[in-house]
């Protein structure tokens, strides 16, 4: 099968989206579907404002579905609601193409963080955006519960995963440190709420690795914390593996990719018990959710690693992708009924997933 993937959200951008979408790249070959992408490394860029690391795709609807003409795929996931994902979702519509979405990002909540735009508004569009789609793929029970409460249709679960052989345990830390060394990993960035951690009094020694916009003024705020940049890679596995708790204090991430990657180096999770967390570490022994993130820190370091890392294990990306290709062929399987001239409930439909199209 093939499949196109518009994204806004791509390299050199570290995040969850971007994590996310290259995986799928690696493991949907191997279960029969060729990936093409369209993203901003397509065309001249400009940084969007507030947030200049963020490249946005300079070009014209008439150029995206050109474009998506070329590649002639079976199938079209649309990943962001951006400049490229609005052009696609556009050529889409107009040429029949079966296309589904994804919701990874509380963008209401993110913009009412900056500027006073009530969040009405914005899911008001965002639904607009995701209903004329085949589906809306989101990352956690609670997430796709909300948006169902919010009028989004047929929004379906579709999970992460998590590359247990690179983010393990370790004997050697590379972290050198008073302890306890207490972890945040994540774009540095106003939503992401880090000075709930930042601000905290916590034994031993904070650590941050991630870049982003606010950076500096947190540099500059809290001069006791380490800022190590953004790391990838074995370099962030080993800085994983050299700390005692992770700290996610974000109260609007749908997931946390970095939550799975933690738990598997052997981390606990201290978080606010909100979407995301409580999807991952609710009622385990693999974290502290708690409303004073201070108590969630300080009980997380009781906890038993081993226990950590058993929990990460049962997320795979090769799950992952299976669930994004069962809903791709679905959608496809919908598309060729409606071209015939009937009509087949979702639910329906569903039954055909595994079926090769």
């Amino acid at each position: 099968m093939r499949i196109l993937i518009a994204s806004d959200a791509w390299q050199p951008q570290i995040n969850g989206v971007v994590r996310t979408l290259e995986r799928l790249g690696q493991e949907l070959p191997a279960l029969g579907a060729q990936v093409d992408y369209l993203t901003p490394q397509d065309y001249r860029t400009l940084p969007m404002p507030t947030y200049p690391d963020i490249r946005m795709a300079l070009t014209s609807p008439a150029n995206v579905a050109r474009r998506i003409a070329q590649h002639d795929p079976e199938h079209v996931h649309i990943a962001t609601e951006g400049p490229l994902g609005i052009m696609a979702r556009r050529a889409c519509l107009a040429s029949g193409r079966a296309f589904t979405t994804s919701y990874h990002t509380r963008f209401p909540e993110y913009l009412r963080a900056r500027v006073p735009v009530p969040e009405a508004w914005t899911y008001a569009w965002l639904r607009r955006f995701h209903n004329d789609g085949s589906a809306t793929l989101a990352a956690t029970p609670t997430l796709v519960s909300d948006l169902r409460a919010r009028g989004f249709d047929n929004v379906v679960l579709w999970s992460r995963g998590v590359d247990g052989d690179l983010f393990r345990p370790r004997d050697r830390r590379v972290l050198d440190l008073p302890g306890p060394i207490f972890l945040s990993v994540g774009r540095i960035a106003i939503e992401k709420n880090l000075e709930a951690f930042l601000s905290l009094d916590l034994p031993g020694s904070k650590v941050v690795v991630g870049d982003g916009p606010a950076l500096a003024q947190l540099k500059a705020r809290y001069p006791d914390t380490v800022f190590l940049g953004a790391r990838t890679g074995e370099d962030l596995a080993a800085i994983y593996a050299s700390a005692d708790v992770f700290v996610f204090p974000s109260l609007t991430d749908t997931f946390g990719i970095v939550l799975l990657e933690a738990l598997a180096s052997g981390l606990p999770v201290a978080a606010y018990p909100v979407m995301g967390p409580i999807d991952v570490i609710g009622g385990t022994e693999a974290g502290v959710l708690d409303a004073d993130l201070k108590t969630a820190c300080l009980a997380a370091l009781n906890l038993s690693r081993e226990k950590a890392r058993e929990l990460a294990l049962r997320h795979s990306w090769t799950a992952c992708a299976q669930l994004f290709l069962d809903e791709a062929r679905a959608a496809k399987f919908s598309r060729a009924v409606r071209q015939r001239g009937r009509i087949l409930p979702r639910m329906t439909m569903r039954r055909y997933r595994t079926t090769d199209l």
